[in-house]
């Protein structure tokens, strides 16, 4: 599979020519910018090109997501482009277009109270893992298990069909994302979703990888988990969650994660 700087290097021309409206025409139905089509059952499932860009080997910790949306797509398509038209090289405008669109507003909010919440922060040598978006960027790398961004029916996928038993998605995976996992063997891995952390599990284990380096068990960090991540911030008491929140799971999932990063940390220190 081509190289995120490759596919950037094919779809630049394409980008600088467009229009805004154009740009905004194929951000809502890829044609041009699609990669692929497939199907799984009655589902119509199209892969289109978004900017994002390759794996920095000296990442100390790499965030999961399981496949950009159609508003991180077009964030990231803009903000290429803006890069392009003001005269930024390929690889200028590549990692401008990553780091912008990459887990923004109150998603970031929450993703960052949990992992300072579990010293992730200390393991890093930051004051707050906010600081991996303006400051510390270099630290950080931002992926997903489906690279480029997946949509099912024409909306954005959300996790069905699954991937690693969908064959146009296990594709993604086995030729995308277990190489660049494999690129990344000095890293942390944080996967966001119950899903993405058993694609993670697998292509770690393909990679050869320590499942030690993989921090699966955070709540998703997405405005429809706010109750769980404020019991896992120790911000809402037992007693008052709703039947939907299962608080011993949670509470297993803080202490685990906690233990892996103090043991990262005595590593780290024993070097």
């Amino acid at each position: 599979m081509d190289t995120q700087r490759d596919m950037f290097a094919r779809f630049a021309p394409m980008l600088r020519s467009m229009s805004d409206e154009q740009l905004s025409e194929e951000i809502e139905t890829p044609k041009r910018l699609l990669l692929s089509s497939g199907t799984a059952g009655n589902k119509r499932i199209d892969i289109a090109y978004a900017p994002f860009d390759d794996a920095d080997p000296e990442a100390r910790i790499v965030l999961v997501g399981l496949t950009p949306g159609r508003q991180q797509m077009g964030n990231a398509l803009r903000e290429a482009r803006r890069g392009l038209l003001a005269g930024l090289n390929g690889a200028e405008s590549l990692a401008a277009a990553g780091s912008f669109a990459s887990f923004s507003g109150p998603m970031r909010t929450h993703l960052v109270a949990m992992l300072d919440s579990i010293g992730v922060n200390q393991l890093l040598g930051v004051r707050s893992t906010a600081l991996l978006w303006d400051g510390d960027t270099s630290l950080v790398h931002f992926t997903s298990v489906c690279r480029n961004p997946v949509f099912v029916d024409g909306k954005n996928y959300s996790g069905a069909p699954p991937v690693l038993s969908t064959p146009i998605l296990r594709e993604q995976v086995e030729l995308g994302f277990v190489p660049e996992v494999a690129s990344l063997r000095r890293s942390i891995f944080v996967p966001l979703g119950t899903q993405v952390s058993e694609v993670v599990e697998f292509a770690t284990s393909q990679a050869g990888l320590d499942q030690s380096r993989v921090l699966a068990g955070l709540p998703h960090p997405s405005g429809a988990n706010a109750e769980r991540i404020a019991f896992f911030l120790g911000r809402k008491p037992r007693e008052t969650l709703s039947s939907k929140v299962n608080p011993d799971r949670l509470i297993a999932a803080r202490a685990e994660l906690k233990k892996k990063v103090t043991k990262l940390k005595a590593k780290s220190v024993g070097r």
